[in-house]
């Protein structure tokens, strides 16, 4: 509670403390949800900057864990429609960094199967079962009713059933 009220009363060391204690499901949430690391690195940093202006208009209306997932999962939304809404690519200075990062991302069969899913259905099952966000939650976050949120959690389980299946290709 006092790292908390520090944080709100604008202590940076008390913000760090408690961003460092959800860094790492923060960082999940991001690339879960962006599909790559270069991606996940720049809504993580947006995450950081946005909770650290926000903080002090923080409510504890739910726990600072859900407060900052929900901030991340924005970001890293916002980082995936910004990508999508210019041609740019990644320069070539990048290119075998990012071959490197493709290939290790496509033996992980979690994230390949995260990335094909449709945007809706990839983050209600992120926000579901890596934020632990209720059902009631992330129909909020999305702006749907929660039986849409079941149904879209319920398919994007069945598309990991399939990927996991030994008949799955």
């Amino acid at each position: 509670m006092l790292l908390m009220d520090a944080a709100i009363g604008g202590d940076a060391h008390a913000f760090e403390s408690l961003a460092a204690q959800h860094r790492t499901m923060i960082w999940s949430v991001c690339l879960r949800i962006t599909g790559n690391t270069y991606d996940a690195e720049d809504a993580l940093q947006d995450t950081l900057l946005a909770a650290w202006r926000g903080i002090g208009r923080f409510r504890r209306e739910s726990s600072f864990g859900t407060w900052i997932y929900r901030i991340a999962a924005n970001a890293a939304l916002a980082v995936i429609r910004a990508r999508r809404s210019t041609d740019v690519e990644i320069s070539e200075v990048f290119a075998t960094e990012r071959d490197f990062a493709e290939k290790l991302a496509a033996a992980d069969l979690v994230q390949q199967t995260l990335k094909s899913l449709p945007e809706d259905l990839r983050v209600a099952l992120v926000l579901r079962e890596l934020c632990d966000f209720t059902y009631a939650q992330v129909a909020d976050y999305q702006g749907v009713p929660v039986a849409t949120v079941k149904t879209r959690i319920s398919r994007a389980r069945h598309a990991f059933e399939q990927a996991l299946s030994p008949d799955s290709p």
